[in-house]
């Protein structure tokens, strides 16, 4: 089966949305087991495909998926992708700046990376939204203090769920190829 005919099965269906539809519940009761259904097909499709395809999921909880998704032959290779370096940090702020109509060369991108240690993109993304917000309140432009602020007062994933993230570490240490 190609590609878009798995997606084509499901639209204008009840289960048009076919990502939604793919978040796996090993029960499948919340969705009178449309969920498993769905997971079925896609475990056949995988299993069965000839044509060369390159198929690509992400999960937050990989210790939550099924040992027969996970095994080798449905997918080449797990990759672990870690929280964001200074560089790539540097990057994310230049790209929301510039999103929101900044530019980022009148910013401290060091010195935001730097507080910014432990952050991931969303957080990011949001440390700039709640920053724009008090610069307006301020009725100053947004600026590196305003947004150092902004991270000094957030407690990213990586403070409140410390353990869960080095444990995935942990695990992808031994059992998965590093993507950063």
């Amino acid at each position: 089966m190609e590609t878009g005919k798995l997606y084509d099965k499901y639209v204008g269906e009840s289960e048009k949305n076919l990502e939604k539809a793919l978040s796996y519940s090993p029960s499948g009761d919340s969705d009178a087991g449309l969920s498993k259904r769905i997971f079925g097909r896609l475990l056949g499709w995988l299993q069965d495909r000839t044509a060369p395809v390159f198929v690509v999921t992400t999960s937050n909880n990989i210790a939550e998926l099924p040992p027969e998704l996970t095994r080798k032959g449905r997918f080449d290779e797990i990759f672990f992708v870690d929280l964001p370096t200074a560089e790539d940090r540097k990057e994310i702020f230049a790209v929301h700046l510039r999103k929101r109509k900044r530019d980022p060369a009148a910013f401290d991108l060091d010195r935001l990376a730097g507080g910014s240690d432990g952050f991931t993109g969303a957080e990011i993304q949001q440390a700039i939204i709640s920053a724009l917000y008090t610069a307006f309140s301020r009725s100053v432009e947004l600026n590196t203090e305003i947004l150092l602020d902004e991270l000094k007062s957030t407690r990213p994933l990586s403070v409140t769920r410390k353990e869960e993230i080095d444990a995935l570490r942990a695990w992808a240490r031994e059992r998965a190829v590093t993507a950063n």
